[in-house]
């Protein structure tokens, strides 16, 4: 966040701007202001304010929910694993006439467990005028075989033409699990399949580093003929080479079961389902097609497999390491379901945050590209599958244990607070209660809706709405580097800078007693005295304080001055 910065330069002029513009129109103050002689520049210190999320529920009644995507309309399209998908128009509203229905053609033992089934869909870039989308499910008995097809809708917008099936690309599975099948359009307009490494436990047919297979690959299809055969991107990278299949992009995965492409950046962000001790999270940027190998099954996040043999293997910079990895046995993970990066309208707190989950421990993350993470939310719930966007960016997710789907809004939804400075006093914008900050640490007692800096630096206010609601500002920098009076009634003060005594002496006895404070660098009020009427002179003692600035304020029914002065130098 930039910081604001407020600055008194000589006189009464005081300007604000932020860090590194022009300065805006000056405010002038009618009353003293302090001076303080500090080196420039100093740090700003700014506290971030870390999203929190919540779940509302959407969608109810559902069976075994597995995927949810949009049309490019309102409309929500809600993928089953028994071969239904069903649009919901609204929260609560699921139109009783599935979309599609191609039971008889799915394989799915019918248990919440079973990793087979319809697993995923995406509607083609041009669906609005060709009305073509896609599907991945299992067909066929026993372990089955992998099957990415092509339907129509009809003339109903609301139904698809379940005859219109043209399969496009299919896979035998040697196991029954591990069968990815996340579809995504990247911004580069061609058709992505993520496929796991075929099933079973440590990869027993090599396939994770093994380029002739489309298991524990991540293929792309050029499929824009729309026509029963596909095309190879001509930059796909394995195009040409011996021993490879041509519609490889990625390699090195052991189930990415669930990832996304950012739709601002194109950036791939994917959920990859570790075996027994790792779950991984992996990025890799929009633009790069050379081929990223995520290391299955020679790396299980960023260690070699456990009980894997390493023969064969390289080592571990020869591949993508993953930006995050998250612990079985200590944070209860089991399979990591990636999301999606947030770029909806309603919620600035969640903008650019990549929000995913797990299976099993039901915790809410965000991440940055480089791994750094945020707890968005612990719901210690296990069942959640996946994630979807709809048209406008905004997040739901899917309950496959529950039957439900939840939209994902932000916990803390009101406006970070403002500072406003007129010169003497800092005001936050309202909420519940407050906490001042100077130079990011707590100023004692700062508690009010305004505060009275009393020495330069950088100025949060933390605003409290209940819990979980604490936002932070901006950082306002408080500079002043120069002394200006508001009139007569400011005292001498000596010496400068003060050892044991310091002395304030007026020109005139003053007919009203006189508070006087000082107060130290962040604000706090370390000595108090009486001047009392008809005296020229009060002493403060100084002895014991800490070397640096401070500022004395003085005030009495006729007003007040401040003023600035050094202890110990």
């Amino acid at each position: 966040m930039d910081a604001k910065v407020a600055e008194a330069r000589g006189g009464t002029n005081l300007t604000f701007a932020p860090c590194g513009h022009h300065a805006a129109t000056p405010l002038y103050m009618n009353r003293l202001y302090i001076a303080l002689a500090l080196a420039l520049p100093f740090g700003v210190f700014a506290q971030t304010n870390s999203p929190q999320i919540a779940l509302h529920t959407w969608a109810t009644g559902l069976t075994r929910p597995v995927y949810v995507t949009n049309a490019g309309d309102d409309r929500l399209f809600l993928v089953q694993r028994q071969g239904v998908i069903k649009i919901i128009t609204d929260s609560m509203q699921v139109a009783p006439t599935p979309f599609l229905n191609i039971t008889t053609e799915v394989t799915s033992s019918g248990s919440v467990g079973d990793e087979q089934g319809l697993l995923s869909m995406v509607f083609d870039p041009g669906y609005a005028t060709n009305g073509f989308f896609y599907v991945y499910y299992i067909n066929g008995s026993g372990s089955g075989t992998s099957r990415i097809s092509r339907f129509h809708v009809s003339d109903d917008p609301n139904v698809a033409d379940a005859a219109s099936e043209v399969v496009l690309y299919t896979r035998v599975q040697p196991y029954s699990n591990h069968n990815g099948g996340c579809l995504q359009f990247g911004p580069d307009g061609y058709l992505y399949c993520g496929f796991g490494d075929g099933g079973s436990f440590n990869d027993p047919q090599g396939n994770g580093q093994n380029l002739s297979t489309a298991l524990a690959s991540m293929i792309r299809l050029d499929v824009s003929a729309h026509d029963a055969t596909y095309a190879i991107p001509s930059t796909n990278p394995f195009v040409g080479a011996q021993d490879t299949l041509p519609e490889i992009w990625a390699s090195g995965l052991r189930n990415p079961w669930r990832y996304s492409f950012d739709r601002l950046t194109g950036d791939l962000w994917i959920g990859d389902v570790g075996q027994g001790a790792w779950e991984e999270l992996d990025f890799w940027p929009a633009g790069d097609n050379s081929g990223p190998n995520f290391g299955w099954r020679c790396r299980e996040g960023l260690v070699a497999t456990p009980g894997v043999s390493q023969t064969g293997c390289g080592a571990a910079a020869d591949y993508v390491p993953p930006i995050a990895v998250f612990n079985h046995t200590n944070q209860n993970w089991c399979s990591i379901i990636g999301g999606y990066v947030y770029r909806g309208p309603s919620f600035p707190h969640l903008y650019g945050k990549y929000i995913f989950t797990d299976y099993c421990a039901g915790d809410f993350l965000s991440s940055t590209a480089d791994g750094q993470l945020d707890t968005l939310l612990m719901t210690t719930t296990a069942g959640y599958s996946a994630f979807g966007e709809d048209v406008n960016g905004e997040l739901y997710v899917v309950d496959v244990s529950g039957g439900t789907v939840k939209k994902i809004v932000d916990a803390c939804p009101m406006d970070d607070p403002q500072i406003t400075f007129d010169g003497t006093t800092l005001s936050s914008t309202d909420a519940t209660t407050w906490q001042w900050y100077l130079d990011g640490a707590i100023i004692t007692g700062a508690t009010a809706q305004t505060f009275a800096p009393q020495a330069n630096g950088s100025y949060t206010v933390k605003a409290g709405f209940g819990a979980p609601c604490d936002l932070y500002s901006e950082p306002l920098v408080v500079l002043v580097t120069g002394i200006h009076s508001s009139g007569d009634n400011a005292p001498a003060i000596y010496p400068q800078p003060a050892l044991d005594r310091m002395h304030l002496r007026a020109a005139t006895a003053s007919a009203m007693a006189s508070q006087i404070e000082l107060f130290d660098a962040m604000g706090r009020m370390v000595r108090t005295y009486q001047w009392p009427v008809g005296t020229l002179e009060v002493t403060i003692d100084v002895a014991g304080l800490a070397p640096g600035n401070y500022v004395v304020r003085g005030s009495n029914a006729a007003g007040a001055w401040r003023q600035a002065v050094e202890v110990g130098r």
